[in-house]
């Protein structure tokens, strides 16, 4: 089966993720900008992380299917677990915000990342092997080292704020160094992957031509 379907049910799921998240945001009691700080300062720095997070799964699921010809009920199934663990993101970072970043929100929000990340890699995964050796997505992401990277940053900041000085905040403020850290990682475009939509862009013209 083709992948539009897929892609526009997609690009609806995000689309409402963030709209609920910025619905959650506090609106200040006053009219100065001091109220904003105090009273949706926390709500606009975790959303705004959130935000990114979202905006860099749509990014690289946009050009995930721009290489993709079809899909598979697999697929399918792991495209929703994907959407599942992104549709949380508005829950964990409430609660991660009213919280005043407590280690069990904080550990609940790496964790959500991680199962996001790991859904991600898992569609990925049903593509490639749908698609053989010739796949342009196995090309594309090569070693896949951000990957990699990402999983070891999750990890780390989720025990971080399990087990580093849980009566203070020096375990709480790793984690999120380590979350941020991943969200400026995949910010960065990669080339290798622009190069490949490109080529596949331009291959499937050449077809039709």
């Amino acid at each position: 089966m083709t992948t539009n379907r897929l892609e526009a049910f997609s690009d609806g799921v995000m689309a409402i993720i963030i709209t609920v998240m910025v619905l959650e945001l506090a609106v200040p009691s006053g009219h100065q900008l001091a109220d904003l700080v105090h009273s949706t300062g926390i709500g606009l720095l975790t959303y705004l992380l959130s935000f990114v997070y979202v905006g860099i799964y749509w990014n690289n699921h946009h050009h995930m299917f721009q290489l993709a010809k079809q899909i598979t009920g697999g697929a399918l199934w792991a495209n929703l677990a994907m959407l599942f663990f992104l549709s949380l993101f508005p829950f964990t970072t409430a609660w991660m915000d009213e919280s005043r970043f407590a280690p069990t929100p904080v550990v609940l929000y790496g964790v959500d990342l991680l199962c996001a990340a790991a859904a991600y890699l898992v569609l990925q995964r049903v593509i490639i092997h749908l698609e053989g050796p010739g796949s342009p997505l196995r090309r594309a992401i090569g070693a896949d080292v951000k990957g990699k990277v990402s999983a070891v940053l999750y990890l780390t900041g989720v025990l971080a704020a399990l087990t580093v000085d849980r009566a203070g905040h020096l375990g709480v403020w790793i984690a999120l160094a380590c979350y941020v850290a991943v969200a400026v990682l995949w910010i960065v475009p990669d080339r290798r992957m622009d190069r490949a939509v490109r080529q596949a862009v331009a291959d499937r013209s050449g077809e039709r031509g």
